[in-house]
Parts: structure tokens; sequence; C-alpha cells
């Protein structure tokens, strides 16, 4: 609550400035774009959550780039994780007269102020990958199918762990396995989407005495880590194999939801002896496919982690601003699974990929996300 009150604070001088300095009007009709034909040029605003994560440097780089490729003005901010520099950034925006906003928020629900003056400024809303949540002024989000990034988390670790075949059919495996799991930030609607995803489908195993949460700690929020913070997950699973695992108990897998936690998270099971031939690693999962962990999952560290092409994420949400630029409706393929609380945000979603040390090079090399070079 705290939270929401400084941010609404910080907005209020920049939102009245932003009302005041555009004049686009209202809303108007909301389904087909609202621009018009003489917008080719015009400013649009692009707002990411942080550098610390190498896939929101690439991301915001290809949104700026497909942007401007396209005739466009662009203004990239990053928010270092900051709340509230982030409202202000995209106040400003808001000020400076961008036509369209793309935002990729640290907290989903602390932009309502935002929101609410882009709306009367004739401002669009393209929620990116993080759903804006609390507001009816989100006009199109596009992301990856994040319950499926989940599943797919969930079923790697099961590959990993020697309960599925590389086809994902049951194996005679019977275990019983010891795994952890990890959850992404409360605040990004995301990480309910991917937790979820992964619970339902361990849900059966854990059921079954096939793996056991040695902790016990198998709720959302027990395992939640603020802003994804690598430390964060570093601290935790060093205090995880202080509590449940110091007594000679071998701990088989951890579900790690983003690839920076994962690095964290080897670096608590290294310290305290795994690594070795005698007490290997666990099978440990991530996401986003950053050369760090890519380079990990080559030499047998980190087990897996989830692809999602920014470059398609980037392409899309610029295809959407120039189409709500020209008064054209842009394409979206879901209309039902994301409800921002207030309403269901319509979507075009795009699917994930598993990557494994089987697999990367074809899926990572041959389609030039990354080069050779880059994973040495």
């Amino acid at each position: 609550m705290m939270k929401r009150k400084i941010v609404a604070g910080v907005a209020a001088l920049g939102i009245a400035i932003a009302l005041a300095g555009c004049s686009a009007g209202g809303r108007g009709d909301t389904g087909s774009g609202g621009g018009s034909g003489d917008n080719k040029g015009a400013l649009v605003g692009v707002a990411m959550p942080t550098k610390v994560s190498e896939r929101w440097i690439k991301d915001g780089d290809a949104v700026k780039s497909d942007l401007q490729k396209a005739g466009y003005k662009v203004d990239l901010e990053y928010g270092d994780n900051k709340v509230q520099q982030q409202a202000q950034q995209v106040s400003n925006m808001i000020t400076k007269g961008a036509k369209v906003l793309i935002i990729a928020s640290i907290d989903g629900g602390a932009l309502s102020d935002q929101l609410d003056a882009a709306a009367k400024a004739g401002i669009k809303v393209i929620s990116y990958d993080r759903l804006l949540t609390g507001n009816k002024n989100v006009d199109y989000y596009v992301s990856f199918d994040n319950e499926k990034v989940g599943v797919d988390q969930a079923n790697s670790l099961l590959t990993g762990l020697g309960l599925l075949d590389a086809d994902g059919k049951k194996t005679d495996e019977k275990g019983p396995f010891n795994i952890e799991v990890f959850a992404g930030s409360q605040d990004d609607n995301n990480a309910t989407f991917f937790f979820n995803g992964a619970m339902k489908t361990l849900k059966p195993y854990i059921e079954a005495g096939t793996i056991k949460i040695g902790s016990g700690q198998d709720g959302f929020t027990q395992a939640a880590t603020q802003q994804w913070d690598p430390a964060t997950a570093k601290a935790r699973m060093q205090n995880l194999i202080a509590k449940s695992y110091s007594g000679g108990t071998t701990l088989n897998g951890v579900l790690s939801p983003y690839d920076g936690m994962s690095i964290g998270i080897i670096s608590a099971l290294q310290g305290a002896g795994y690594g070795t031939s005698d007490r290997p690693l666990p099978t440990i999962t991530g996401q986003d496919a950053e050369a760090a962990s890519v380079k990990s999952i080559i030499a047998g560290q980190q087990y897996s982690t989830i692809y999602k092409d920014t470059r398609k994420l980037a392409k899309q949400s610029a295809t959407m601003a120039e189409d709500l630029l020209s008064g054209k409706k842009p394409e979206v393929n879901d209309t039902k699974s994301y409800d921002n609380k207030v309403k269901v945000v319509p979507t075009y979603l795009f699917q994930p990929t598993v990557v494994t040390k089987d697999n990367y090079k074809e899926v990572l090399v041959d389609s030039g996300y990354y080069t050779e070079a880059d994973l040495k």
C-alpha cells in the first residue's frame, strides 16, 4: 500500500502537466485503434523494467529498432527495478506527447494513475510481456503463453530426473526424488502463471510420492522471490539446504522460473558441496535463455531453460503500435485468458521452447539468436 501511495504522489505533477500538454482528445473507439494516417513519425514511449537482466536489454533494443525502422521516434527508458522511477518515466512520456505506450512493468498494478492519464490524452497502451493489472485502460497485451512456460519448466524438471523420457512419456523410474520449488516476484502477474502451470504438472507426482518437496514449502508466497533477484534466490537456497538437507539427504531437483535465479541457486549449491562427481548438482530449470545460463547448460550445471524469442515479441509490439497509429485493429490470438482484474485484455501470444544441452545449438545458434562465440 505504501508503494502505491508513493507512486501516486510522484505521478501527480507529471499527470497534471501531461493532461495540459496533450490535446489528442478522448479515447474514442477502442475497438479499432483510433489512430489516423497522419501519425507517421510519431513518438512511441517504451518503458522497460531493468537492465539487470540481459533479456530486458535485448527486448528494449529490439522494440526500439523495429519502431525506428518503421519510421517512428522512440523514447526508451529503463526503470532500474524502481516502481517510483518507472512511474515518473511513463508520466514524462505522456508529457512529451507519445501517441502509444509500450510498457513492461516492474509492478503490474502500480501504474494506474499513468494509465488513466494516457486514456484521457487519447494514448493507446500495449502491455509488454508483464500484464498491467487493476485498470481498464490497457488496450492490448503481447506475451508468451505463460502457463505453458510453467508446464514446460516442470516437464523439463521431470525429464532431467528421469521420470519422463525425451518424448515426454512416463518412464518406469519410481523415485522418490527430493525437489525444491522457487517462484518469481509477487508483483509480476506472470509469476503466478508460471508457478501454477508448473505445480499443476508436478502435482500428480507429489501426490504419488514420486517427488517430495523436502522443505514443505510448496505455496507461491513461500516460494516467491521479490524482483526475481538472484541474490535473494541464493540466500533462500542456502537456508533450505541448512534446514532440510544438512543431514545427508540429497536434493535432486530445483524448479527455478528464471535464469538469473538459477545462477544464484547453483552458487548456493556449489557452496554446500554440490557439483562434484560424488555429489552432482540437482536438475535445475530456468527461463529466458540468458547467455550465462546457456553456458551453464553447456557445462552441465543448469539442466534447462525456456527460450522466448524476444525478437518476435518486439516485432509484434511494434506492429501493434503501428496498427494503432494508422487506425487499424491489431491482430490478436487470445481474447479469454488474460484478465487484469478489471477487463480481459486482447492478447497476442507466442509459444515458448525448452532448451537443453541437446538442442541449444539448433534452437539458439542456428536461428541467429546467439553466435557460437557468444556462448564460449
